[in-house]
């Protein structure tokens, strides 16, 4: 599959098909991966597929100028249908390459699985069901599904909605949503002042470094409402108070558009679990809406249209 991206992201550059390609490079690190994205044929060598493949490229789409080939898992296209729908991004100028997916690896669980940090392992390979990790001399077998972000334990669509190229064969879902919304159900679980006491404690962490904004697809606003002095919608310091607000807001502002793709947990350096809010606002709006995100791309977004069957009576 990689090899095939390759050839086929050098050949859409040299017939001018697209203007720059935007896939999966090697990290800096070891076993991440990072954005590439290139509009020279040499660097495509660099293009990378494996499990550890966790952004979610469509970020770039709206920031690039120019015709794009993009990378795209099934949660990716998800949002890339969202984006079309809000006439943010023009499907006619962009050629979709698709990865099937069967999840991709959450580092955190790999290395409560082998008991070790990361860098003591030397090499990860997936053999079936399984992943090969080679550790000083000895190796170690862990089940694929036991280490990914449990977002993908709820993905309905493992194989992209939209796509011009698929570069494998189809994924059929596996579905296990009681473990994708694991925490969630935690929460419920509790009472509100617990509640309430944990996520002060959480927000209290917030170094307010935007990082959940900045690799959210969905967060497109040219301006966002925290950076607005008047008027000033949240203090410029950091409170938990505040913090909370901010976080309120933009689960709301998404709503209807998060692939619960996971990115601003993932990107949170403090380790809020952000996704919590954000998959109990995908679980509410297709409860109220009957709407997932992405999954039709003639559909209008749900908050820019009302149905007449809608039972309140003010939006008639």
């Amino acid at each position: 599959m990689e090899n095939r991206l390759k050839e086929e992201a050098r050949k859409l550059l040299k017939e001018g098909k697209v203007d720059y390609i935007v896939g999966y490079g090697k990290g800096t690190v070891k076993f991440r991966t990072s954005p590439l994205i290139t509009n020279r044929e040499d660097d495509l060598e660099g293009l990378v597929i494996n499990p550890f493949i966790v952004n979610n490229l469509c970020r770039y789409t709206t920031e690039i100028k120019g015709k794009l080939g993009i990378v795209v898992k099934g949660c990716d296209s998800r949002s890339l249908v969202s984006l079309m729908q809000d006439n943010k991004v023009n499907r006619d100028e962009m050629v979709i390459l698709g990865i099937p997916c069967e999840g991709v690896v959450d580092i955190k669980k790999l290395e409560e699985q082998i008991g070790a940090d990361i860098d003591q392992v030397k090499e990860i390979d997936k053999e079936g069901d399984n992943l090969i990790l080679q550790m000083d001399g000895s190796k170690k077998t862990v089940p694929f599904r036991d280490v990914i972000f449990d977002k993908c334990f709820g993905c309905e669509h493992p194989t992209p909605l939209e796509y011009d190229m698929l570069l494998g064969s189809e994924v059929s879902p596996r579905v296990q949503i009681e473990k994708s919304l694991k925490k969630i159900k935690e929460f419920e679980g509790i009472n509100a002042p617990e509640r309430w006491r944990y996520w002060k404690e959480q927000f209290s962490k917030c170094i307010r470094c935007y990082a959940c904004r900045n690799v959210c697809p969905a967060c497109f606003c040219e301006r966002c409402f925290v950076d607005v002095n008047i008027p000033q919608w949240i203090a410029t310091y950091g409170s938990w108070q505040d913090n909370l607000v901010f976080q309120l807001i933009r689960t709301l502002h998404v709503a209807g558009r998060c692939s619960d793709c996971g990115e601003c947990e993932r990107s949170c350096p403090v380790g809020i679990p952000l996704r919590s809010l954000q998959r109990k606002m995908v679980e509410e709006v297709k409860c109220l809406f009957n709407h997932e995100t992405g999954v039709d791309k003639d559909a209008s977004p749900v908050f820019t249209h009302y149905e007449a069957t809608d039972p309140e009576e003010f939006i008639k």
